[in-house]
């Protein structure tokens, strides 16, 4: 066995989409959506949105190993919440592994999205402050497909 160091880290990102919660929950929910803003280009997406369910991703970078994002859904309470646990893995090796919570919070003039991320980051192949990164990256791609919708 292998020494392998794991870093945990926890964040919380905060957005506001100009658009009713239900639409922006149906953005997470719906196969196509999900893919279409949080898929890139060339990636594989699968999506079975319910409690129990599994979504995977798999994409690769130039010249990179292959990213396989895999997450199984905790709970669901439409328009309001999201619980899923997921890990990462690069070139076949375990990066991350994480609980994730999505929040819907209703406002006035559209939703408030809180999402906060604990995760362990085992070995060193993935920092939190990328995964804290690539995660925004996300939400501002969910961002434009509700602008664009």
């Amino acid at each position: 066995m292998t020494d392998s160091p794991i870093t945990h880290a926890t964040f919380s990102l905060d957005r506001f989409y100009s658009t009713p919660a239900a639409r922006v929950f149906a953005a997470w929910a719906d196969r196509q959506a999900k893919a279409a803003w949080f898929s890139g280009a060339g990636a594989e997406h699968e999506l079975d949105f319910r409690v129990g369910g599994r979504e995977v991703n798999r994409a690769r970078r130039a010249d990179g190993p292959e990213l396989v994002f895999e997450a199984w859904y905790r709970d669901i309470v439409p328009d309001r919440r999201l619980v899923y646990t997921s890990t990462l893995s690069a070139g076949g090796e375990l990066a991350t592994v994480s609980l994730t919570t999505v929040e819907f919070h209703p406002e006035e003039s559209g939703t408030r999205l809180v999402l906060t991320e604990q995760g362990a980051f085992l070995g060193g192949a993935e920092e939190p402050s990328w995964r804290e990164q690539g995660t925004g990256a996300w939400l501002d791609a969910l961002a434009a497909h509700l602008q664009t919708r």
